[in-house]
């Protein structure tokens, strides 16, 4: 592949210090009583209990990062690494390999979410940020256009950017002959947390940038950008990287793609 790729995705949990911070609440009200307000008062607002984007404090970032001849699959920092650390992370490897960004509903959540999430920890990201003012490319090709491609929103752009017509990546991937989501699914996140369950978290992330970055090379091969023998040849790839890993979500994983 001529541009590094890099597939990712982000899982969060509510961000119960900014929740204190706006609706003033004692210390010695727990975080489960804080995130349980939060909840119910959303659930009030509009039915669901999904908190605005910019409360979602983000726990974990996987990625799938594909350049010159080689391939890694990691979850950025390690159990315990505060939420400025991972996100400055994820930023420098925008600003070192300038790659394109793949996700599955990137810009319905997870970039929002980070530039949120950034903004309020001060986070350095010259070239993600980059419209066309150092690099006169950028100008007509960056990551922040919804139609440009330096990130490719897989779901947004199959459903012609109607989110009537959005699928789940679970589905998408499962019916393609890939293994689908592991472990457990985003809606499991907080209580996995509350269960010191940081590690299982971080493994989860960790299959779903592996499932975008397989539907996103079906997609290349659909669009004529990979023929069947070099899209067969990255599958190899990413599988053989897979099997060099001994983690049990990894042989979970690969035992479902078998299948």
């Amino acid at each position: 592949m001529k541009q590094p790729i890099l597939a990712f995705d982000i899982e969060t949990i509510p961000d119960v210090q900014g929740l204190r911070v706006l609706h003033g609440f004692a210390a010695d009200i727990s975080d489960t009583d804080v995130a349980e307000y939060a909840f119910q008062r959303q659930r009030q607002k509009n039915g669901s209990d999904f908190l605005p984007h910019y409360l979602h404090r983000v726990l974990a970032i996987s990625c799938v990062l594909r350049w010159e001849d080689k391939i890694h699959i990691a979850t950025l920092g390690q159990v315990g690494s505060s939420e400025a650390e991972i996100i400055q992370k994820f930023f420098q490897l925008i600003e070192k390999y300038t790659p394109q960004l793949v996700t599955w509903n990137g810009g319905g959540f997870d970039l929002p979410a980070l530039h949120y999430r950034a903004l309020l920890h001060g986070i350095y990201a010259e070239r993600y940020w980059d419209l066309g003012d150092n690099d006169r490319d950028f100008k007509w090709n960056n990551y922040i256009s919804r139609y440009h491609t330096r990130h490719l929103d897989l779901m947004d752009i199959l459903a012609m950017y109607q989110p009537r017509a959005n699928a789940p990546l679970d589905d998408i991937a499962r019916l393609c002959g890939f293994p689908g989501k592991q472990g457990m699914d985003g809606s499991q996140v907080w209580s996995a947390y509350l269960a010191g369950e940081e590690q299982a978290i971080r493994d989860y992330c960790e299959t779903d940038a592996a499932n975008t970055y397989l539907v996103y090379l079906r997609f290349q091969m659909m669009r004529g950008q990979l023929d069947q023998a070099q899209y067969q040849a990255e599958c190899d790839r990413l599988r053989h990287a897979l099997t060099q890993k001994s983690q049990p979500h990894w042989q979970a994983f690969l035992a479902a793609w078998s299948a």
